[in-house]
């Protein structure tokens, strides 16, 4: 059997932006029925790669040299109205933040089926239950931000799967996914592939999913010297809260999505009480109310019902009825950076803002001050003039962890803050997580799928499967280990 004439080639690629590379000599195959998986650490260029692929450079971005071809044409000379159809009708794209290209006023059957084919009553069903969500919740009916970041990753992937493509490109396509449904993603994408004849191109730290798929392996090295986290953070603020009674001290939170038709309990009679100095691990399957939990702390998830106290002192539920200090004192990291960084702004004016917004902070204290948070999450300090698409993914997280710290928080809220970084940048974020709460009494809240992280590091860990392992609805009580 001759082997198919290759869906995309990829020869001797380099991409920088003026004298900053992004990707160096890159060179790969993609084959029609086959998975090629791109690895390496973060900021090597993995996501740069597969912009190329699609067509679309980081702005600012050029290829020094290789070449690009996709469907027998190059992408990267196609003129608008070709590049176009290519996209429509031959290949599809699923970001590291899928939620941001997710249109938020759109409920999911209709993001689907807009991308369809031939979409028939069928359609949207089918492609749910090909990507493992449920068909029985009325899920089709919500829009983005009732999903969990896990149901947006799906959805994404079965609006990308709607218009059955030659070539399918993935950026991290288990972030935020629990074990289980990491193992069923990679068996439906080799499955995809082997029967539709589709060449799959995908990014991944997870050596255990790429094992599980993947045909082939293109690891990418770091394009300039990784900067490691140093063992203490800044020195500034005020000195660590005495380990005296919790920071922040939830009781009988409720939480649920949708409306009175199709409302899902996400969250029932939650007791929650962060000390300072301590890691709670939250953990569960994709969709059990993870992100919920963390969003209602920070007042961007309206709670049903319950009493939240930061301080002996009553806390309201919106965030917009909490007083500066309060929401100073909690900050949230979420899962996608990508949407929650300002895209005309710099890296530096991004950290600069919650400086002088809370501490009123003068320009040249400002500037140490981004230069030292950079530095804390192991981003070198030049990064500050850098626009956030200028950054890989896991270069977004940590400015994002960045911002968050740069307000001094007494309690940090993270979800999924290592899921798109490697190995040895995880291990480092959670590295300088230990220093600030040995430091300076920071109470963290880690949303994490990897348990291996979190082993003997978390003080706490709340097991949100257990709400809903016996009734549909989610109702019971969190399994909660000290």
């Amino acid at each position: 059997m001759s082997t198919p004439p290759p869906a995309a080639t990829v020869t001797g690629l380099t991409v920088a932006i003026g004298a900053t590379p992004l990707l160096t000599d890159a060179t790969l195959t993609l084959i029609p029925g086959r998975i090629h998986a791109i690895t390496g650490p973060s900021g090597s260029g993995k996501t740069t790669l597969l912009s190329a692929l699609v067509g679309s450079l980081p702005p600012g971005a050029q290829m020094t040299a290789g070449t690009v071809t996709v469907c027998g044409e190059d992408i990267l000379t196609l003129p608008p109205d070709k590049l176009r159809h290519l996209r429509r009708h031959r290949l599809a794209f699923v970001g590291q933040d899928p939620g941001s290209g997710l249109n938020p006023r759109m409920r999911a059957g209709r993001l689907i089926t807009e991308t369809a084919t031939r979409a028939t009553p069928r359609t949207v069903p089918d492609l749910l239950r090909l990507v493992h969500l449920p068909t029985d919740e009325h899920l089709e009916r919500r829009r983005t931000t009732g999903l969990s970041g896990g149901q947006q990753r799906r959805v994404a992937l079965a609006r990308a799967l709607a218009r059955r493509p030659d070539l399918l490109l993935l950026d991290e396509p288990t972030a935020g996914l629990d074990p289980a449904l990491r193992d069923e993603i990679a068996d439906l994408l080799r499955d995809i592939a082997a029967r539709d004849h589709i060449a799959i191109a995908l990014t991944s730290h997870d050596p255990d999913f790429v094992a599980r798929c993947a045909d082939a392996t293109l690891h990418l090295a770091h394009v300039a010297p990784p900067i490691t986290p140093p063992d203490r953070r800044p020195a500034s603020g005020p000195p660590a809260r005495p380990a005296a009674g919790p920071v922040l001290t939830v009781r009988g939170l409720n939480a649920h999505h949708g409306t009175r038709s199709s409302r899902r309990h996400v969250l029932t009679e939650l007791d929650l009480d962060l000390h300072p100095g301590t890691l709670t691990a939250v953990v569960g399957a994709s969709g059990c109310g993870k992100t919920t939990l963390v969003r209602a702390l920070a007042g961007l998830h309206q709670p049903a019902g319950g009493i939240l106290t930061l301080d002996e002192e009553r806390l309201a539920g919106p965030f917009r009825r909490r007083t500066r200090e309060q929401r100073r004192r909690i900050q949230l990291v979420p899962q996608n950076p990508l949407g929650a960084l300002n895209p005309a702004h710099t890296v530096g004016a991004t950290l600069t803002r919650p400086l002088k917004l809370h501490f009123d902070l003068p320009a040249d204290q400002c500037e140490n001050q981004v230069a030292e948070l950079l530095t804390a999450v192991g981003l070198p300090p030049d990064h500050a003039v850098r626009r956030p698409h200028e950054l890989s993914g896991g270069q977004r997280q940590r400015v994002s962890i960045a911002r968050a710290l740069a307000a001094d928080p007494d309690v940090l809220l993270c979800d999924e803050v290592t899921s798109a970084l490697d190995p040895a940048t995880a291990t480092g974020i959670m590295a300088l997580l230990a220093t600030l709460r040995t430091e300076r009494g920071l109470a963290v809240v880690l949303v994490t799928h990897d348990h291996t992280l979190i082993t003997g590091q978390a003080d706490t860990i709340i097991d949100l499967t257990a709400a809903g392992r016996h009734q549909p609805d989610g109702r019971g009580a969190p399994l909660i280990r000290n």
